[in-house]
């Protein structure tokens, strides 16, 4: 089984916080994923902006990107109404990451945890 890779745990990469030795399952990241780290890129300025462009930019390449789907959009439509039903929670992005690593059978490497684990049946690994 393999893993999405959260944005939490590619700044981490970037920062120089983990090393990418530490994934050492198949992964993947979503397309949410690169659309929440690019959005951090363009709000830098300056040769930081560069700087971080480059890097999001090598660690993109490392990881094969997953397009939403219907399959995808069915699962996050159930999962949605769960947990609503419960009066649970669960950030817009990282449902849609969820919801992704549900409907191909992925975990979801992680710093955020506590987000991640409210989804049901959802394998979280934190780093």
């Amino acid at each position: 089984m393999g893993l999405l890779i959260d944005s939490s745990v590619l700044v981490a990469f970037e920062r120089g916080d983990l090393d990418t030795r530490l994934v050492t399952e198949e992964s993947a990241i979503s397309v949410i994923t690169i659309s929440e780290v690019l959005h951090g890129v363009h709000r830098a300025s300056g040769d930081v902006r560069f700087q971080r462009q480059a890097a999001v930019e090598y660690l993109l390449d490392q990881f094969e990107e997953i397009d939403i789907t219907e399959q995808i959009a069915r699962v996050h439509a159930a999962v949605a109404a769960e947990l609503a039903s419960r009066g649970e929670i669960v950030g817009a992005h990282d449902l849609w990451i969820g919801a992704t690593g549900l409907a191909y059978g992925l975990g979801v490497m992680t710093r955020n945890q506590r987000e991640f684990a409210r989804i049901p049946g959802l394998r979280v690994v934190t780093v």
